[in-house]
């Protein structure tokens, strides 16, 4: 309803139609973009493939996918090249965006490669997490909820 009453008062240019993959123009380049709030780490960079952590499950990305927006959650990002080289990083959270044209847009809060994280560290900060997760002060007990989420998916990628 919501949708149906903004498409009604928002004035666009072009009309845009949703396709299919299989309608879309045939091209075998996704082209990458993945931006932190500090730093670029791919820039219109042509990939084979993407595999994204989503809020909605593991999601591969090739040339031609839908247009989509997708939230990610705590995981492993996985950049497949060209090449056939596979290239690793832990994002903590972030919105995937594919454009038409074969645009994939990651802007990510942060993005570590697995072997730069300190399992032995990891498991320490699990530890306190638990402890503030048994709050009796709400917003402390739903913070360490949150760095434990963070934190458990951390560990699972951790080398």
């Amino acid at each position: 309803m919501f949708r149906q009453a903004l498409r009604q008062v928002a004035k666009q240019s072009t009309v845009v139609r949703r396709t299919y993959a299989t309608e879309a123009v045939a091209s075998d380049a996704l082209k990458l973009s993945l931006a932190l709030p500090h730093q670029t780490l791919y820039s219109d960079s042509e990939v084979e493939q993407v595999n994204l952590p989503s809020v909605n499950g593991d999601l591969g990305i090739l040339a031609n996918h839908i247009p989509i927006v997708e939230q990610l959650r705590p995981g492993l990002l996985e950049i497949i090249s060209k090449t056939g080289e596979t290239e690793q990083y832990f994002v903590s959270g972030g919105i995937a965006t594919v454009q038409p044209g074969n645009k994939l847009t990651i802007s990510a809060i942060e993005a570590f490669k697995p072997e730069q994280i300190d399992t032995h560290a990891v498991k320490n900060l699990i530890a306190d997490a638990q402890k503030r997760a048994e709050s009796s002060d709400e917003v402390v007990a739903a913070e360490a909820t949150i760095e434990l989420e963070v934190l458990e998916a951390l560990s699972h990628v951790a080398k």
